[in-house]
């Protein structure tokens, strides 16, 4: 695997999240085939995953108040805390296939914190555990014939600022057997205190990668100018609304659902309504398009579990969302809150 070497920022400030994000996209778009990875670390900011209601995921007014930054990222998953003492990871790679993808990634990860002599473990859809408490966590998500998996890895942590900065729900938490953000999760400094975070890192890169690319000035221009989509307000806030979604649905091994859906009254009593629109958030992993593959097909159909399956009898919901059957999202679509009747 070939490590991508950034050149110091100027001043020696860290680079904001968006520039990584960027970078990542630089290396799938604009080299060569073949593996590539690189760590980074920023200042407090929240990133939340594509299909998130960063006003349900996000405490806001503690992250406003305290400065912590909050971008939205291209791969699905949860919402995640990341400070100087958090190192993100990402992989650059040509496989494209999910489960094999995060699969392969997490042992890499897992055997490279193996040879410091700790407990690491896979576990879940996208988990690092040491223990039974999670230590990094990955997303994924394809760009032009490429697979970008990235995530954490904590060093350290102030769980309780991480606490206060994210929400997640109480569903999730009792998924996963803990009662908290803080009993999830633990670090490389509470099991290896002796070893500084930038002895970590060269211990991964030198255990991860075999080459080195550097990049230049001209690819430090261009990942700036991908970077520019990430900061406006139309990616971060996006079509998320300014409201809480509260009523969450959870499927087992796929994610967390908040779902509202429009529908067009029956025409005549007796009748079914049918499907106006269907706008879906979660931390679920989104492989493509999710308007297409799955909830422009759902237009017009009979709000029925028949109509539901008819309607997608032609769609692959696994193909769109990771592991999603089609029945389980028909039982999701009639199971959420109750739907709002379109007046037009």
């Amino acid at each position: 695997m070939i490590y991508a070497s950034l050149p110091d920022s100027p001043g020696g400030i860290a680079r904001p999240l968006p520039f990584h994000l960027a970078m990542e996209e630089h290396l799938a778009r604009n080299y060569p085939d073949g593996e590539y990875f690189f760590m980074w670390q920023v200042e407090p900011t929240v990133i939340f995953g594509r299909c998130q209601n960063p006003f349900a995921e996000v405490n806001l007014d503690f992250c406003r108040r305290e400065g912590i930054q909050t971008y939205r990222r291209k791969s699905g998953g949860g919402c995640i805390y990341a400070d100087m003492n958090n190192i993100m990871f990402s992989h650059v790679t040509t496989s494209g296939e999910v489960t094999t993808t995060f699969s392969r990634y997490c042992r890499m990860v897992a055997d490279t914190l193996r040879l410091l002599g700790l407990g690491a473990a896979t576990t879940g859809r996208n988990d690092v555990v040491i223990g039974d408490r999670k230590v990094s966590g990955n997303a994924f998500y394809h760009l032009h014939g490429r697979s970008i998996v990235h995530g954490t890895m904590l060093y350290d942590a102030d769980p309780a600022r991480m606490s206060q900065a994210i929400t997640p729900s109480q569903a999730k938490l009792r998924a996963k057997g803990v009662s908290s953000v803080r009993s999830h999760v633990t670090t490389i400094r509470e099991h290896l205190p002796q070893l500084t975070i930038e002895e970590f890192k060269q211990f991964c890169r030198e255990h991860l990668c075999d080459s080195v690319q550097e990049m230049t000035p001209a690819d430090i221009r261009e990942i700036s100018r991908i970077s520019e989509e990430y900061f406006t307000d139309e990616w971060i806030w996006g079509r998320y609304g300014n409201r809480e979604t509260t009523d969450r649905h959870r499927i087992d091994g796929v994610g967390e659902f908040s779902v509202s859906t429009d529908l067009i009254p029956p025409p005549e009593p007796g009748m079914a309504a049918r499907i106006r629109k269907v706008n879906l958030q979660g931390d679920f992993f989104l492989l493509s398009d999710l308007d297409e593959g799955l909830l422009d097909r759902l237009k017009g159909a009979e709000f029925t579990r028949d109509g539901i399956m008819e309607a997608l009898s032609t769609a692959s919901p696994g193909e769109v969302i990771a592991g999603l059957k089609t029945a389980d999202f028909a039982k999701l679509l009639l199971g959420a809150a109750p739907a709002v009747m379109a007046t037009t």
